[in-house]
């Protein structure tokens, strides 16, 4: 059966209609919904109500799970396949989990095995704010002259998960913790997509230290220039979550951003599943 597909924007993002995530689904339809992913980069589908372990389930169609093990603090705590991103206190005390996501990233390119998709299910949204953004490294990385693509072709970018502005208002003992479990990681910084061919930027807004056999004052204004190339609205997709929305997106191909628009006292609440990608990166 062929899926019923609305695209986003003009280049990337597409929604499928009547998909219960709840039901049994076919070999056949999955095989449907990869296609798409890997194509567009990013899937919508609405009306999602589905439990924990129907979420890992499908996940796991696409290939093994992270089981979170270093980012322990954010696991669901029955499920360790689900990772909480969460601005409900817990216990009186801030959510762990509450500042995630605030800079432009793909999710987990800090380590050996960065993610090939996340998997994310909203449960609670405030009613104003909270949206994500998303864009399109791929489209982003097309529209690059020749001589810009030549330049950063071969390049590799260290990526520093202690490096965020959040990070750095950690302790010293927590940051001492932090940095035995988060190396340095060097990775491409242009890859290319093992399913469609095509070539994209590996940026990140703020976890980018310096380029490998440059120092951070070299580095820096390419990596502005192409953080800020990347980010042109002409390559975004922003999104205004409702409960029930499920969305996969693909991040060899995309990075996002979660904002933090919405009053005080308002709430997101969202299940994520990472899908595990290969091993491309060495640490620095």
């Amino acid at each position: 059966m062929a899926l019923k597909t609305k695209r986003l924007t003009n280049t990337f993002g597409v929604e499928i209609a009547d998909i219960d995530l709840s039901k049994p689904i076919s070999d056949a339809t999955i095989a449907e919904i990869w296609k798409t992913w890997n194509e567009r980069g990013l899937v919508l589908m609405r009306n999602q109500s589905i439990t924990p372990e129907q979420h890992i389930a499908f996940s796991r169609r696409f290939g093994e799970l992270d089981k979170h093990e270093a980012l322990e603090p954010f696991r669901h705590p029955q499920f360790d396949e689900i990772f909480m991103v969460s601005t409900i206190p817990v216990n009186g005390k801030p959510s762990a989990s509450e500042n995630v996501g605030r800079h432009w990233h793909s999710d987990l390119s800090y380590t050996l095995h960065p993610a090939m998709g996340s998997l994310f299910h909203c449960q609670v949204v405030p009613e104003v704010g909270g949206d994500t953004l998303f864009a399109s490294t791929t489209a982003a990385y097309d529209s690059l002259s020749d001589k810009m693509k030549e330049l950063i072709d071969g390049l590799w970018a260290v990526h520093d998960y202690l490096s965020t502005p959040t990070q750095k208002l950690k302790s010293p003992e927590v940051l001492a913790r932090l940095r035995e479990l988060h190396r340095p990681v060097a990775q491409p910084l242009v890859l290319t997509h093992p399913v469609t061919g095509r070539k994209a930027l590996y940026i990140a807004e703020t976890l980018i230290t310096h380029f490998v056999g440059m120092t951070a004052e070299e580095s820096q204004p390419f990596v502005r220039f192409l953080f800020n190339h990347t980010v042109d609205p002409l390559y975004t997709y922003r999104h205004k979550w409702t409960k029930g929305d499920f969305i996969m997106w693909d991040n060899r191909s995309l990075i996002h951003i979660a904002l933090s628009d919405f009053e005080k006292g308002a709430h997101r609440l969202f299940f994520r599943t990472t899908v595990l990608g290969e091993q491309r990166g060495h640490h620095a």
